[in-house]
């Protein structure tokens, strides 16, 4: 008798959107087809066939210091993402960001031969190596163009749907203007140290969100305005926030070194129960909203202790900071706070009203709303504005 299982590229592909539609994605039935049909290993030659399906991205190319500059995203990203898009037969879609060709194998399916896909990357190599995948796979009809993603593609214009396949810290106005009205644009979005996957809808000259997702990719080129640097003397510990907050690293020098003051907001965690939503909360009221990052030895010698070691929400003002921490309680964790400096206690009662806050409604979405740059505040009706270069965002729970 023959134990040997035939493992098929085919037999990989059906049990990817097995797990991802058990996991809540690839929702629609015609996500479902494209995912099963698009021969993903074809696009990652350079994988072996199993980690082609596996839940894991697939790194295409790297700079000299071996940071990922393009890859396949994880097949959960991709059908998060398509099912944001709600693509309909005949649209025309601009994606942003070229990768291997591979998702835009997929919108090309999705909205079929009425529809139009444009795919566009600064990088000639990723662009050419796309177009080479794309025609060996029988999508010669995607347009591929070389240049910065920022411009959009306005030859091609307007859309009813664009993708953003890198993460963006911005949304400069041609994606805006290069969208029909009511047309569909996802873009993974950096702020506050954090990326999510938000689907916008146009409505004149503002996008206002109605999906919102955790997520991570590859950062796009020339958009990078987080600043980053060491807490403390030793180099354990790492603060990161966008350049328009005002926060000064200069004052925060020997600040874990400080007295620990610590606080419990009584709110329990169990299990694999995400808590992201928490971060998400925070940066729409408090405008020190940061990533903290400690290292192993900042953990073990207790200098620094975040809930997650290599990110974790915090909060600054002035020369104090609070981060997210937890103990061990029955049932799971508790989540509280640790604070330095002169205002700790303010800053970690007020990391636990965000907590709480979470734990009344922990599925709970913003609106999410992106408006011109040029846009005054005082028009926009709330009292946190998050300013960008190219646009002004605000969060309404």
């Amino acid at each position: 008798m023959n134990d040997t299982i035939n493992v098929t590229p085919e037999s990989l592909r059906a049990a990817m959107v097995d797990r991802l539609t058990h996991a809540g994605y690839a929702r629609s039935s015609a996500v479902q087809h494209v995912l099963g049909t698009v021969p993903r290993h074809l696009f990652v030659t350079h994988a072996p066939v199993n980690e082609a399906y596996a839940d894991i991205a697939v790194i295409t190319k790297r700079d000299a210091d071996g940071t990922p500059l393009s890859c396949a995203s994880e097949p959960v990203v991709v059908a998060m993402q398509l099912d944001q898009l709600a693509i309909e037969p005949g649209d025309r879609i601009c994606e942003i960001g070229a990768g291997t060709g591979y998702n835009a194998g997929n919108l090309a399916e999705l909205t079929g031969p009425d529809g139009h896909v444009t795919t566009v990357d600064i990088d000639a190599e990723v662009t050419a190596q796309a177009r080479k995948a794309l025609d060996a796979n029988g999508y010669s009809r995607v347009e591929v163009l070389t240049r910065d993603g920022s411009l959009g593609a306005p030859e091609n214009a307007p859309y009813d749907r664009t993708v953003v396949t890198v993460g963006a810290f911005d949304i400069p106005a041609e994606w805006r203007e290069q969208l029909k009205p009511g047309g569909r644009l996802v873009v993974p979005l950096r702020w506050r140290g954090q990326t999510r996957s938000i689907a916008f809808v146009r409505d004149g000259d503002t996008l206002r969100s109605d999906s919102v997702h955790l997520c991570g990719f590859v950062p796009m080129i020339g958009q990078d305005h987080e600043v980053n640097g060491k807490v403390d003397e030793a180099g354990h510990v790492d603060l990161y926030w966008d350049s328009d907050q005002n926060i000064s690293l200069a004052g925060l020098q020997g600040v874990l070194s400080q007295p620990k003051v610590l606080a419990w907001s009584g709110v329990i965690v169990g299990g694999e129960e995400s808590f992201d939503g928490i971060w998400l909360r925070m940066t729409a009221t408090e405008p020190g909203t940061c990533r903290i990052a400690a290292d192993k030895t900042a953990v073990a010698e207790a200098l620094c202790t975040p809930i997650i070691p290599s990110r974790s929400p915090a909060l600054v003002e002035g020369e104090s900071l609070a981060y997210l921490h937890y103990r061990r309680s029955e049932g799971g964790a508790e989540l509280g706070a640790i604070g330095h400096g002169p205002v700790a206690v303010e800053l970690v009662e007020r990391l636990c009203d965000q907590i709480r806050a979470w734990g009344e409604d922990r599925t709970a979405e913003p609106v999410i709303t992106v408006h011109p740059a040029d846009t005054p505040d005082e028009r926009l009706g709330v009292d946190h504005v998050i300013a960008k270069r190219w646009s002004k965002l605000t969060l309404a729970y």
